[in-house]
């Protein structure tokens, strides 16, 4: 793809309806990966086509639609009547999945417990891992003491890779993630051999929610928006 015809969706004005990714007679910007990107759309959709791929891309779609209430009311308004825990639950049984990785950080430990006990209310099996485990110093990945959070002490490393060699040698079936840091995520992401989906990423500020600071950009926040 040239430099300059990039696709920029995040800067597109148009309205939904106006789209042509949700309206077939729609249009698009100038770099519109719908309308510039045919040959890259026929690739992703030979991959759609594999049937365990096709199944999961299914499965996660119908349940993307029961996530609403009255859909065959006419007129039709989006009501939204499922929390996520709930809708990562529906969609491991619509899998058939059976043993779910549970993956956290150690500042969720509490959070971790309680939806480690829904998840085996709900018939599921799991295997729950913490970051710190191995108790690796971060030594070991060349922190100088000046870089750890307690300066003087001994501080154990998050361990993703550790974390998703654990769920791979239990076999999990889809892995669920709760808290884990910027990076660290992405190292486990790497390294995980099955699925997976997260129920909350890490924000030490927001209370583990991320979007405020989007949505309060214009006022609390407007500082992010300075060079």
């Amino acid at each position: 793809m040239k430099k300059d015809n990039r696709s920029d969706c995040a800067s597109c004005v148009l309205t939904p309806q106006e789209k042509i990714c949700m309206n077939p007679k729609g249009k698009g910007a100038k770099a519109c990966p719908t309308l510039f990107q045919k040959e890259l759309t026929r690739k992703a959709l030979k991959e759609y086509r594999l049937s365990d791929i096709r199944e999961f891309a299914r499965q996660a779609s119908i349940q993307e639609g029961e996530c609403y209430a009255g859909r065959e009311e006419r007129p039709y308004v989006m009501h939204p009547t499922k929390p996520r825990i709930r809708e990562i639950c529906e969609f491991a049984r619509k899998m058939g999945y059976h043993r779910l990785g549970l993956v956290f950080c150690v500042g969720l430990a509490k959070e971790a417990m309680i939806v480690n006990q829904i998840l085996r209310t709900q018939g599921f099996e799991t295997v729950s891992v913490v970051c710190k485990v191995g108790s690796i110093p971060k030594e070991e990945i060349g922190l100088k003491d000046s870089e750890k959070i307690f300066i003087g002490q001994h501080e154990t490393m998050c361990n993703p890779i550790l974390q998703a060699v654990v769920v791979n040698g239990a076999k999990t079936d889809f892995n669920i993630l709760l808290g884990l840091c910027v990076g660290h995520d992405s190292l486990f992401f790497k390294y995980a051999e099955a699925p997976t989906t997260v129920l909350a990423v890490k924000d030490r500020v927001t209370g583990h929610n991320p979007l405020g600071p989007v949505y309060l950009l214009g006022n609390y926040y407007s500082w992010l928006n300075q060079p």
